[in-house]
């Protein structure tokens, strides 16, 4: 295996870039419903000439919006965005109430990820359907009871060419590489993987129900028989979490925005040190607050029944706290909790 430096080779872009896609990669996907859209919604010049509007490389899957309204007959609209995503929600509520019967309402609370899905919100707001945006299915449409749900992963098309010559580059033939992305690249890193697995032994690990190769800030697999993680994504937010589950596998971190490679690093030893402080600290506490995240569906009822019952049956007392974000000044205020 190769040993690239800190400062890891980047390889600059061609003019003539190309972008691999699924279908000629041969991956043996399944296939999108796209043709149980009505032509009359995916031919219709005005609705194309509106997505035209939105990033030509960004899939907010505008004609399938529209068609789940209509079939739906929804007549309210819940749109929901992470942050990255939000300067096109104008936009897009303009198109939906343009081409359909409905109105819209633009969901403003941060979101966070998978698990902040808020159709109670969009529920008490009147809305017939929630669309949420740029993240996989954590949460079933079976258990959002009372309205309907669209997921839009939001696909981003990248400049895949680079990313592979950048990885050939990097690591020799035979290295055992893992990728691993977010959602709206994981077309991209399965294109990757097929073109990449002559010269490579590639793997794209799964934690169910996640997509192959996808993970979350809470949610990475355990990896084995692995050279290096290669992480296509921007941030950091999901590269820890499975750097965290496994601290002995080099990591890598491929921005598809700037195409910056670079080698990552997790302070692990601190990180460990660190949580056996504070349990240690928790468990000299005589109060104890329990916070359940409110925030979508974050928040574990079952789990907070659970703990309820240990601290009870350990003698000590305990106050539930409900809170969307979790802010240590705000910790700070509640002087008579130990922990």
């Amino acid at each position: 295996m190769a040993t690239p430096t800190d400062n890891a080779v980047v390889v600059t872009a061609a003019s003539n870039r190309k972008f691999y896609s699924l279908s000629s990669s041969g991956l043996n996907r399944p296939k999108r419903t796209s043709h149980q859209i009505p032509d009359d919604i995916i031919n219709n010049s005005e609705i194309n000439n509106a997505i035209a509007q939105l990033p030509d490389n960004y899939n907010f899957e505008i004609h399938k919006t529209i068609w789940k309204i209509r079939q739906t007959e929804a007549k309210r609209v819940a749109l929901q965005f992470p942050e990255g995503l939000l300067l096109f929600a104008c936009i897009i509520s303009d198109i939906i109430e343009k081409f359909t019967d409905a109105d819209t309402v633009i969901m403003g609370d941060v979101t966070y990820g998978a698990c902040c899905v808020d159709d109670f919100t969009a529920r008490a707001l009147g809305a017939d359907l929630l669309v949420h945006y740029g993240h996989s299915c954590l949460i079933p449409i079976n258990q959002t009871e009372g309205i309907q749900m669209l997921y839009i992963f939001v696909d981003i098309k990248i400049d895949t060419a680079h990313f592979i010559d950048t990885l050939k580059l990097n690591f020799d033939p035979g290295t055992n590489l893992a990728l691993v992305s977010t959602i709206q690249f994981i077309p991209a890193l399965q294109s990757s993987r097929q073109h990449l697995s002559p010269d490579y032994s590639v793997t794209t690990p799964q934690c169910k129900p996640l997509s192959p190769g996808e993970i979350l800030g809470c949610t990475s697999p355990r990896l084995t028989d692995t050279d290096v993680i290669i992480y296509l994504g921007d941030g950091r937010f999901h590269l820890e979490s499975v750097m965290i589950h496994n601290p002995d596998i080099p990591a890598y971190k491929y921005d598809p925005y700037d195409k910056a490679f670079t080698r990552e690093y997790y302070d692990t030893a601190r990180m460990q040190e660190l949580r056996q402080k504070a349990i240690a600290e928790a468990s000299r506490a005589s109060k104890i607050g329990i916070i359940l995240g409110t925030l979508g569906r974050q928040g574990s009822p079952k789990v907070m029944d659970n703990l309820r019952a240990k601290i009870t049956a350990s003698g000590r007392e305990h106050v539930t706290i409900l809170l969307s974000e979790i802010f240590p000044d705000k910790l700070r205020l509640m002087e008579d909790i130990d922990a």
